[in-house]
Parts: structure tokens; sequence; C-alpha cells
């Protein structure tokens, strides 16, 4: 089965919390959150055509779905896909 989807549109946006932003000053690690879908070549592509670095490696990671109470209601927030990518030492990416 292929996986056809456009490279641009399987980046959703940054996940920025506190460990990710460690990660990134320290060991050039940043994470992504992606599509259902996108597998690590696609995740490759779409960060060397958008920001213009080439990643050493991706790992890919499913975030479970979680069932809330809030206000003696039930709710859920929905599961996601994120991925990490790893750069060279020298290389950067930018989030504005």
């Amino acid at each position: 089965m292929k996986n056809n989807i456009n490279n641009l549109s399987v980046l959703k946006k940054p996940r920025i919390t506190e460990k990710a932003g460690i990660k990134a000053e320290s060991e050039n690690v940043y994470t992504f959150e992606v599509t259902k879908r996108a597998t690590k070549k696609n995740v490759r592509e779409a960060v060397m055509q958008i920001y213009k670095v080439n990643p050493v490696k991706v790992n890919i990671t499913k975030l479970p779905v979680k069932i809330t109470l809030a206000r003696g209601k039930r709710g859920v927030k929905g599961g996601a896909k994120k991925a990490v990518v790893y750069l060279k030492k020298g290389e950067k990416i930018t989030f504005i």
C-alpha cells in the first residue's frame, strides 16, 4: 500500500514544551506534531524542504487518547502522533 501524502502537509506544527526546548538547545533535537498517516520518510523529506536542513535520524511516536473529567462531565483529549527529528551539530531550526 502506497502512502500518498503531500510532504509539505505532513508537519502540523512544532511541539513546544519545556522538555522539547531543553532538547533543542542542548542536543539539536526538535519535536513536531505530524498527521496520523505520516511516516519517517515523509517527515524527513518535509523537514528538508521546509527548513533546509538534513535530518540525521527521525523517530515517530503515537500519543494515546486520554479521558478527562471537568466539572462533572467526561471528555476526551484526542491522541496525536509526534516526530522527533535529530540534526547534525551545526544545523538549527528556528521557529517564528
